[in-house]
């Protein structure tokens, strides 16, 4: 049940962060620099949130330090983001087909390979940092 509700609340967290962070990447920094470079930007903030908010959730809500734990957590939010993502289109009038489409330009696959890495944040924390904390 911790496993779920780490993955929700991972899900919750950075899913906010990033709905402000794309607001201002879209209003503000798509017509300065475009919308590759403007991703690329983005990413290493949404990252380093990704691992320090994984890692917070890991410890307070006590996830087990294993593979499988953590690999849960991770696909559970991952999984949530991957329905509320085209949702989120949806709701600002972007259709489905136009959304499908967008994850085959250069930002969105870059988009779409940081919610890979989203998603594998606390199995590659227990692959780096949390193991060795451990031992």
């Amino acid at each position: 049940m911790n496993i779920l509700k780490a993955g929700s609340a991972y899900f919750a967290l950075i899913f906010s962060f990033g709905f402000i962070l794309g607001t201002i990447r879209v209003l503000a920094i798509i017509p300065r620099i475009g919308e590759f470079a403007a991703t690329l930007l983005e990413l290493p903030l949404i990252l380093t949130a990704s691992w320090f908010v994984s890692g917070w959730l890991i410890k307070r809500l006590q996830i087990a330090p294993d593979t499988g734990s953590r690999f849960l957590m991770g696909a559970a939010a991952f999984g949530i983001t991957m329905i509320a993502e085209p949702l989120l289109g949806l709701s600002f009038g972007r259709p489905l087909a136009e959304q499908w489409t967008a994850l085959l330009r250069p930002a969105g696959l870059a988009g779409l390979a940081g919610q890979a890495l989203f998603g594998l944040m606390p199995w590659i924390r227990l692959q780096t940092i949390d193991l060795r904390a451990e031992g």
